[in-house]
């Protein structure tokens, strides 16, 4: 199939994550929702990947963690060949409550099917260099290594492994060009290698991590309502989530600026000035009366919220990227989520291999009738504070079970241990 998507996403020793953890997108051989939850890949070894993951834990259970890992490895491929050593060094944040893993490399490997062909790309670092960096490239059945690197700190050089016979261009000047921060796939894709570049953009283009930052998470959004079917489609959300705005539209307004100036050894220095700022209206109208503009101070946190990731779902869908969300659910009903889900998973509507995943605590999720068995996982932290992900398929759930239920039970773990007082 034409399409590029993520495979699975592998992680070792960053933050909270001590050991291996791995989330999988590969669909069961369960026929539950087949048609329209997964994707047809036509790779006899590796036949279907499902449309979306959604991952549950408690607060501080390392949920987040996963999606920041991604986010730091989406980082470091995108602008380590332009990075400064300190800058560097903060992207390496192991497992610290156990000494011996604090000074072990970080671990990322990242399987992605891009038009047909599997590239298979991991690195590990510390806070001083890239400490190994490898991509297998399958076409066919069998993987070609297509490069390998690892540092040696005896002879204090990295070693590599023969370059693959399949992988072309001038291998020995990218080599020489990669700095030890920077990842040779970023240094020779940026010196033209045609054949790491679908890689390269897929990572950089074809992924997108969002999270609510306030108001300005809405311009993803707002900067498309300039095409007027963009709009419609956005409005059409909005009403099908029973969000009753008519119109949205963006003002040039006078306002207040203040800046702040701080220079070593001088007094702090504050400077205010008038200037045009956008602002967001939104429209309502009610039968028989005047039509209304409203602001952002006037709209609840979910139809803003909601409205900021509407944005970035429908480029998804349009150009079949993976949508990564950090609790989707805040401040968001049950029944949006659903809504949600529903569009991701309408073949009639993603049509490019679009993905998503998900963190939540909306357990009403938990509905076999709605998403599949193999696409729920879930997070906990051990007695030594180091989180496990594991699928809900580890308990293998019998068909028609109360999964919502059973979570709350604390049947998949997952879930907060809540110490009960009594009050006098």
């Amino acid at each position: 199939m034409e399409g590029q998507m993520l495979v699975e996403f592998r992680v070792r020793n960053f933050r909270s994550l001590r050991d291996e953890q791995v989330l999988s997108f590969v669909s069961s051989s369960d026929l539950a929702l087949q048609a329209s939850h997964t994707i047809e890949t036509g790779i006899k070894s590796l036949p279907r990947l499902n449309r979306a993951s959604v991952i549950y834990g408690a607060n501080a259970s390392g949920k987040s963690n996963l999606i920041f890992a991604l986010a730091t490895m989406r980082n470091l491929v995108m602008t380590s060949t332009g990075m400064h050593e300190a800058a560097f060094a903060e992207q390496y944040t192991p497992f610290r409550l156990d000494r011996a893993m604090a000074g072990e490399p970080t671990e990322f490997e990242l399987t992605a099917l891009i038009d047909g062909i599997r590239f298979e790309y991991g690195f590990a670092y510390d806070a001083r260099r890239i400490t190994s960096e490898s991509l297998t490239v399958y076409r066919t059945g069998k993987g070609q290594r297509w490069f390998e690197r690892r540092w040696n700190g005896d002879i204090n050089d990295y070693e590599w492994s023969s370059f693959s016979a399949y992988f072309t261009g001038p291998k020995d000047i990218w080599r020489k060009a990669t700095r030890p921060q920077a990842l040779f796939l970023t240094t020779a894709a940026q010196l033209n290698s045609e054949q790491l570049r679908p890689f390269a953009d897929w990572m950089a283009n074809k992924v997108a991590i969002v999270s609510w930052m306030g108001a300005t998470s809405l311009w993803p959004t707002l900067q498309r309502l300039d095409d007027p079917g963009f709009k419609e489609r956005v409005l059409g959300l909005l009403r099908a989530a029973d969000i009753h705005i008519a119109d949205i539209r963006v003002d040039k307004e006078l306002g207040h600026q203040v800046e702040f100036k701080l220079e070593p050894g001088k007094p702090p220095e504050f400077a205010a000035r008038d200037q045009e700022v956008p602002v967001v209206k939104f429209l309502h109208q009610l039968a028989g009366e005047e039509p209304v503009w409203f602001d952002t101070r006037y709209e609840s946190a979910g139809t803003q919220k909601l409205l900021a990731y509407i944005g970035p779902l429908l480029e998804a869908i349009d150009s079949g990227k993976l949508l990564v969300i950090d609790e989707l659910d805040s401040s968001l009903h049950p029944m949006v989520m659903r809504l949600i889900m529903e569009v991701v998973h309408d073949p009639l509507l993603s049509t490019r291999g679009a993905q998503i995943w998900i963190t939540t605590h909306d357990t009403s999720l938990l509905d076999a009738d709605l998403l599949r068995r193999d696409q729920f996982w879930f997070v906990e932290k051990n007695e030594r504070q180091a989180s496990r992900l594991y699928p809900l398929s580890d308990f293998s759930p019998r068909k028609g079970e109360a999964l919502e239920k059973g979570y709350l039970r604390g049947r998949y773990g997952g879930v907060p241990f809540i110490i009960r007082h009594n009050v006098h």
